[in-house]
């Protein structure tokens, strides 16, 4: 899996190029939420749910369904708010599963269709290093290579990209 820092800034980094303008904290907050909610199945494998079970690690909090329930949930609850803001929230929780799909050295993927399939998969392309559980671990120097293969492969090329979308918003939206 990705770190918890880089499931973060993805939503960061989306939520400022995308997240519409009005109550924008509150919704890039929201999406902050909805990108780490997906790990919230490791309490289910602490109560006995096995890996490959579609409530296993990876797999319906990971699924894109799961990411179109919690956008459309924010969204029913915070009425009134823009479509944009729905459309940003599903995709900040389903770039949790592609990002742990991009890792490689563990676990079977991720169940992208749950519940409709329950079949892991990975990207093509994993060179993110799977991030070590637990804050001593990650502070270390095998954390520190994860980190370093996260900004490489996600950061840098995210950063100039929603930098990119956020100008152009501000020149077609006016300063909000």
């Amino acid at each position: 899996m990705a770190s918890a820092f880089t499931h973060a800034y993805v939503a960061l980094a989306l939520g400022m190029a995308l997240a519409p303008l009005e109550r924008r904290g509150r919704c890039i907050a929201l999406g902050v939420l909805g990108s780490a909610l997906p790990d919230a199945d490791v309490w289910l494998h602490w109560a006995g749910v096995s890996y490959p079970s579609m409530f296993g690690h990876r797999g319906l909090t990971h699924s894109l369904s799961f990411a179109a329930a919690f956008a459309l949930v924010t969204a029913g609850l915070l009425r009134p708010m823009p479509a944009r803001a729905a459309l940003y929230w599903f995709l900040a929780a389903a770039s949790h599963g592609f990002l742990d799909a991009m890792t490689y050295g563990g676990g079977r993927g991720v169940a992208f269709f749950a519940p409709f399939w329950n079949e892991r998969l990975y990207l093509p392309f994993r060179p993110v290093l799977v991030s070590p559980l637990g804050v001593t671990r990650f502070f270390s120097a095998y954390g520190w290579s994860v980190f370093c293969s996260e900004l490489l492969w996600i950061w840098l090329p995210l950063t100039p990209l929603c930098g990119a979308l956020w100008l152009w918003r501000r020149r077609h939206t006016g300063p909000h």
